[in-house]
């Protein structure tokens, strides 16, 4: 076990399988697509354990509380790093976090998206630490596919080999 995974396990944390897409709904994309020493994270929505799309779902500032839009920011981080991880196979192959960015469904006057994207942003310091988790982020407020609260894609610096 790599020593991210390792601390991934020490936290209590799962990387859930791949989503399950919901009844007719086609994803013809890859999850992630390496280049040289590039990693390019498809936009993922939080999933549960199982893989099945995380609840609660709705707009952040009516049927999502802030502090739900930030635990499924934090379950979206999972399911990047649960993508990255059958991708590269070992995520220790992580340099870098270069840039996330994190759509937020928002209820019309909620203007507190950064506050909802922390989850993602914490939980990659929390385990990778300032020097590799540290990244640029844009958070904006939009109409999220599957009505999900939270949407991000991913920039990442990889070991090519």
């Amino acid at each position: 076990m790599s020593r991210i995974e390792a601390k991934i396990t020490r936290m209590g944390l799962v990387l859930p399988p791949p989503m399950q897409s919901p009844p007719g709904i086609r994803l013809p994309f890859e999850w992630v697509r390496i280049s040289g020493r590039r990693a390019f994270v498809s936009g993922h929505v939080p999933v549960d354990a199982d893989g099945m799309l995380a609840r609660p779902l709705g707009r952040v500032g009516a049927e999502v509380s802030p502090e739900q839009g930030y635990a499924a920011a934090r379950l979206v981080a999972l399911a990047h790093l649960a993508s990255l991880k059958r991708a590269l196979g070992d995520l220790d192959r992580i340099h870098a976090w270069l840039r996330v960015f994190a759509m937020v469904n928002v209820a019309p006057g909620f203007v507190e998206t950064p506050r909802v994207t922390n989850g993602y942003s914490d939980l990659l310091l929390e385990i990778f630490g300032p020097e590799v988790g540290a990244h640029a982020r844009s958070s904006i407020g939009m109409v999220i596919p599957l009505n999900a609260p939270v949407n991000c894609e991913a920039e990442l610096e990889i070991d090519p080999s």
